[in-house]
């Protein structure tokens, strides 16, 4: 399927350094935006677990992954 390999950039404000942030392989910028890059398979929990953790969608924008032809 075409849609396994696409992946979003997610722009999400509002999240706040805790225990539950602390696990993220990704720090909180001091701006208070973080991007987070999903892939379109886990998109739908992804959003999810933002909302959960009181998260604010600021911006979704497609990454557009080249692939050569060899």
């Amino acid at each position: 399927m075409v849609y396994q390999s696409r992946s979003f950039q997610v722009e999400v404000s509002g999240l706040h350094q805790n225990e539950v942030t602390n696990q993220n392989n990704y720090p909180i910028r001091s701006s208070g935006s973080v991007f987070i890059t999903v892939p379109f398979s886990r998109f739908n929990e992804e959003l999810q677990r933002i909302n959960r953790l009181g998260g604010k969608i600021v911006n979704i924008q497609p990454l557009n992954l080249q692939i050569g032809e060899n």
